[in-house]
């Protein structure tokens, strides 16, 4: 409850600084099927060029508390791991084999809430072209939970005057549909994990295409 209540605070005292940082456009790859109102549990999954990726993130789902898994970097900063964890961010050390965080994911969605991966782990460095190649932890989660994948992809356009931030929305992935019972878990996790990246990289190029023609 606290979350939320945080959650809607930032929004509505932060919607004219995003605005003005962001001036996100959306697009979808099929409105009639996804929009940016999220119904039930789901768990949204985004490639990973900023660190602001989160805040753009929760102004194009403006209705629902994202609760996203965060790295220790962020989480560790005094001032701003705290405000991060009072807007609902759930603490993953990638150093540890703690992996705790997962629970508290499975409750999270147990209970209708919405958690947001960058399955992709990290950001890109210098010469690496992204996307990344996915962990396998946001399909893992969906399998387990049998809850509904968002793909959403964002080009990092931020902080740029006169020029905005583009994210496309895409149709969501059904894990079950997915699913093959002749596999093992490890390989169905290993095979969400491929379709999910799969999804992510045609998206960006779909959000390529619209931007031109925009």
């Amino acid at each position: 409850m606290l979350h939320t209540l945080f959650n809607w605070f930032v929004k509505v005292t932060g919607w004219p600084v995003q605005y003005f940082c962001f001036h996100t456009k959306i697009y979808y790859e099929d409105k009639s099927v996804r929009s940016r109102r999220i119904r039930g549990k789901a768990i949204l999954i985004s490639n990973h060029l900023s660190v602001y990726d989160y805040p753009v993130a929760m102004f194009t789902f403006p209705t629902r508390t994202l609760r996203f898994q965060m790295s220790e970097l962020v989480m560790k900063k005094p001032v701003l791991g705290t405000f991060l964890r009072m807007l609902g961010g759930i603490y993953v050390n990638r150093d540890s084999h703690d992996f705790s965080f997962m629970a508290k994911c499975e409750k999270i969605l147990a209970k209708g809430g919405v958690i947001g991966i960058c399955p992709e782990g990290r950001l890109p460095m210098k010469g690496e072209t992204p996307p990344l190649a996915f962990k396998t932890g946001a399909a893992y989660l969906a399998l387990t939970t049998d809850t509904p994948i968002i793909p959403m992809v964002t080009d990092g356009n931020y902080f740029r005057f006169r020029q905005r931030a583009h994210v496309i929305i895409g149709t969501p992935i059904n894990p079950s549909d997915v699913a093959d019972p002749a596999l093992s878990d490890k390989e169905n996790i290993e095979k969400l994990t491929r379709v999910m990246r799969e999804k992510i990289i045609s998206l960006g190029k779909m959000l390529n295409e619209r931007t031109k023609e925009s």
